[in-house]
């Protein structure tokens, strides 16, 4: 009882870092560093946990000498304390906290390793005591993985140097410290799951199995340190081989017993994405321009490597193994295992097909759907989990204990063997169909984003085809997708002739091809290709991309019939799109599910209304810089739609839920680390003023469902603009993606008020829509905003008092309109603008002042003033028409 007690306290620690997992997983969208999170709770802390208490055990099996429970005991306890001031010092930027937990876990791993040790000298011989040796390399590879992470999050290195880090702590720790394990358990665990037998050969090719692990595993580590890819790729090729030995022996074991369990499946499972995982960094690594640019391409083997090999390797053993250690007897065991064990087939299917879907590509709401079966089977486990152990602990109330199961079953009971084969196909099946039905249902949610159009196209292409005056003749002609140019731009086609269209994207982002008639090759991501049956063509079709703000930029098709009749008007559809259903000249678009129902924006327009009392006026207050000297950021693109005068709403493209995105704020010298996320619908991209450094990887635009990290260090003084660099950039700044950072320069005094106004043009099309992009070209704004309101100031100003001193931050975003900042009733006696005093404290002459803050697009300053007396002073862009489209505010200033 007291060993059973001993492991359910050692695992419920285990649990508990799943359960937190679990938990930020569901919150991520409100979470900070949300995906730091998702990486390092479920293997920082449940992974690393359950290896520290099961090679300890195994350990103890293997040499015959049970190490004292209170030292592993001691172990978790720092290990844990280690992890939660890890945690703990990247979400506050405290680089103490991440030093300090950083060598309590590093630590911990060289305890283990060094105890182990101390076991073995004084164990009686054993057969399979040398595979203790596993567990002791492995917690000596943690230190310098560990060492590698806490580098990453405290010294901010540059991208390159930064990237030479993260690829050293993937290898040591993932390949390393989880792999060496995994692989020196294996050699015990897997046969014992299986129920057969472990034979000579099974030991010596455990033992050089091991030998490549650690030493692939360090020459992979050298690469980085050395700055040669090609080391990396080599070392990775070596621990290739060594999982390749250990695969040959587990499949060679499953020729005599077949995995029935969900203990075996799924630790079955997790080898095959063990080695695709491996695989994949190899060839990333040797594949990519520089480390840099391996970075981001790594980012999609975190579901393979956490969700299929780790976690599956940690559900797959405590499947197994909790029903041993738990006891009560042999009908509580096989009773709790059954428990363990329910809907197996059922449950590896599910996970394992959606983790396919969501690392292959697609679009983002199948993605999400994906992700969300996934995280549903990983709770599923949790709950069966808290059931088994009430079960263990309550043995009387099992009413009909699970029967025992021959270990040769197929010999003792041939028709149960196969009638259990049938139930275990049936419900392989049905979860296959779930997998598709659920797919299916995702992808009718988004059929432009998955090329599913086309189906359509063909259906139009035969009607077509039966039009007078068909030649029967087929025109085929190759477009391709380039530098947002379709290439070339005018295909021939004889009159009567039946056109195919085959359309390649040779671009580095999404691209469709419409044409005015209907026909759509659908969205294709970079490398795709379709074939658009057009049908029989009598006159001129005009053809563009679809996707927002990509015809603006002149991607635009024309197909010329010879001996044909010129092209008819194309009449615009009730939804403003020309028949396409997508943003074009002179329409508002209403892209991707805007809420847009036909009205025009401007017409429900009133600038004299004020809103409702529940609204709240964006917070103008400059936030704090915080603690420490880096800081970690997530901006997760979305697609939100957003009120931007009173009744008046339009969809934004937003960083971080709001337009303009949040405001950032440091001092010179400090490091932020922000790590873009794309949950919007098409490609984004953004480039941060602040930080000077190559553009090429780090502002490259991602699609729907990816990620980039982008670092800089911020060494000059302003405040500077972000926004998303992909083109036509006017639309996405337009569409609300801009924001401000600020970095104080060197030795700014404190002022009573600090404030932030950020001002922007808005270019309404229909109500709910997307930016109307004719608008936009003729620099016609309809509205023009402090912080994404027209006039919210106005009707909730800012409130200050007599004599206090105000600085006020302006930032003009664009992306056309100047901005001239004044204050009415007010004087500046400081204006700072662009990195520099223009007026400090009166100037030379004491007496000086300043009447406006002028400022082109993308430009910044600081203005300081003080309120003489108590009354209303409002602000505004002194450009008159501006400021009457909703760039105005008021202070109001109290006694």
């Amino acid at each position: 009882m007291n060993r059973a007690a001993h492991h359910v306290r050692a695992n419920a620690l285990v649990l508990v870092w799943l359960v937190a997992a679990a938990g930020a997983a569901l919150a991520h969208r409100w979470l900070p560093e949300a995906g730091w999170l998702l990486v390092h709770l479920p293997l920082l802390g449940a992974v690393t946990t359950a290896i520290l208490v099961w090679s300890q055990h195994f350990a103890d099996t293997l040499l015959r000498s049970p190490a004292p429970r209170r030292a592993l005991a001691w172990r978790l306890a720092a290990h844990t304390a280690g992890v939660l001031a890890v945690v703990a010092g990247h979400l506050t930027s405290v680089p103490a906290l991440v030093v300090a937990g950083g060598v309590a876990v590093a630590g911990v791993g060289v305890a283990q390793a060094v105890g182990i040790v101390r076991q073995g000298r004084g164990a009686l011989p054993s057969r399979f005591g040398h595979l203790a040796r596993a567990y002791v390399a492995a917690g000596l590879l943690l230190v310098p993985g560990v060492a590698c992470g806490v580098v990453m999050a405290t010294a901010a290195p540059g991208p390159e140097a930064y990237a030479q880090w993260y690829v050293a702590h993937v290898v040591l720790t993932l390949i390393g410290f989880v792999g060496v394990t995994v692989a020196g358990t294996l050699v015990v665990l897997w046969p014992t799951v299986l129920r057969t037998r472990i034979d000579a050969a099974a030991e010596t090719a455990a033992r050089r199995s091991l030998v490549l692990l650690v030493a692939g595993t360090l020459l992979a580590a050298l690469g980085p340190a050395t700055g040669l890819r090609a080391v990396t790729v080599a070392g990775v090729a070596v621990v290739l081989a060594g999982i390749a030995l250990t695969a040959h022996v587990l499949v060679r074991q499953v020729r005599t017993a077949p995995p029935v369990t969900y203990a075996a499946l799924s630790v079955g499972a997790a080898v095959v994405w063990w080695a695709a995982s491996v695989t994949v960094l190899g060839v990333v690594v040797a594949t990519a321009g520089s480390w840099a640019a391996a970075v981001p391409r790594l980012s999609a083997l975190t579901p393979a490597t956490e969700g299929g090999f780790a976690a599956q390797v940690l559900v797959g053993a405590l499947s197994y193994l909790l029903p041993v250690v738990l006891g009560g007897g042999p009908a509580v065991t096989r009773t709790v295992a059954a428990e363990l064990d329910r809907s197996a087939v059922v449950r590896a299917v599910l996970l394992n097909g959606a983790l396919v879907i969501f690392v292959l590509p697609a679009p983002s709401l199948v993605r999400v759907v994906a992700s969300s079966i996934a995280l549903a089977v990983g709770v599923w486990f949790l709950v069966l989990v808290a059931r088994a152990v009430r079960l263990a602990r309550r043995p009387a109330a099992i009413e009909h204990p699970a029967p025992v199961v021959p270990a040769r079953a197929a010999v003792a009971d041939p028709v149960a063997v196969a009638l259990a084969r049938s139930r275990r196909r049936g419900a392989g099946a049905l979860a296959v169909g779930a997998l598709v039905v659920v797919t299916a249902v995702a992808l009718a949610g988004d059929p432009t984003a998955a090329g599913l159009t086309q189906v359509l196209t063909a259906g139009a292409a035969a009607t077509a085809a039966s039009e007078a005056g068909a030649t029967g003749r087929t025109t085929t002609v190759r477009v391709e997708a380039q530098d947002m140019r379709f290439v070339p731009d005018t295909v021939e086609v004889p009159a009567g002739d039946r056109l195919v269209i085959e359309v390649v994207n040779t671009d580095t982002t999404v691209h469709d091809l419409v044409l005015d008639r209907g026909a759509t090759s659908g969205r294709l991501a970079p490398g795709g290709t379709a074939s658009v049956d057009v049908g029989v063509v009598q006159q001129d079709l005009a053809g563009w991309c679809s996707v927002a703000g990509h015809r603006l930029m002149g991607m635009t098709l024309d197909v010329v019939v010879v001996g044909g009749e010129p092209a008819a008007p194309v009449a615009a559809a009730p939804g403003g799109d020309g028949g396409a259903g997508h943003d074009m000249p002179g329409t508002a678009g209403t892209h991707h599910g805007g809420a847009g129902d036909g009205a025009r924006a401007s017409d429900l327009l009133d600038l004299m209304a004020a809103p409702d009392d529940a609204f709240v006026a964006r917070d103008a207050t400059l936030p704090p810089v915080g603690d420490g000297t880096t800081h970690h950021v997530t901006l997760e693109v979305t697609e939100t739609v957003q009120e931007v005068a009173p009744g008046v709403t339009r969809t934004a493209w937003t960083f971080g839920g709001t337009a303009p995105g949040p405001v950032l704020h440091g001092r010179v010298g400090d490091t932020f680390v922000v790590t873009l996320v794309n949950d919007g619908s098409l490609g984004h991209s953004i480039d941060f003023h602040a930080g000077a450094l190559a553009p090429d990887d780090v502002m490259r635009t991602i699609e729907p469902g990816e990620t980039l990290t982008y670092t800089f260090r911020a060494t000059r003084s302003g405040i500077w603009m972000y926004h998303c660099s992909t083109m036509p950039m006017s639309l996405h700044i337009a569409n609300g993606m801009f924001g401000a950072v600020v970095i104080d320069p060197p030795g700014l005094p404190e002022v009573d008020h600090e404030y932030v106004l950020v001002q922007s043009e808005l270019y309404l099309g229909e109500q709910g829509g997307t930016a109307d992009e004719a608008a936009l070209t003729a620099q016609q704004p309809t509205l023009l905003t402090f912080n994404g309101y027209a006039n919210q100031y106005r009707d909730r100003p800012l409130a200050v008092r007599a004599g206090e001193r105000v600085r006020v931050w302006v930032l003009d975003a664009g992306p056309n309109r100047p901005s001239s900042f004044h204050v009415v009733g007010g004087q500046f006696d400081t204006v700072y603008r662009e990195g520099d005093w223009t007026l400090r404290d009166g100037g030379s002459t004491g007496t000086g002042g300043a009447q406006v803050l002028a400022l082109a697009p993308a430009e910044g300053g600081f203005v300081e003033l003080t309120f003489p007396e108590a009354g209303t002073y409002p602000f505004v862009t002194h450009a008159m028409g501006d400021a009457e489209r909703g760039a105005q505010g008021r202070f109001r200033v109290a006694d």
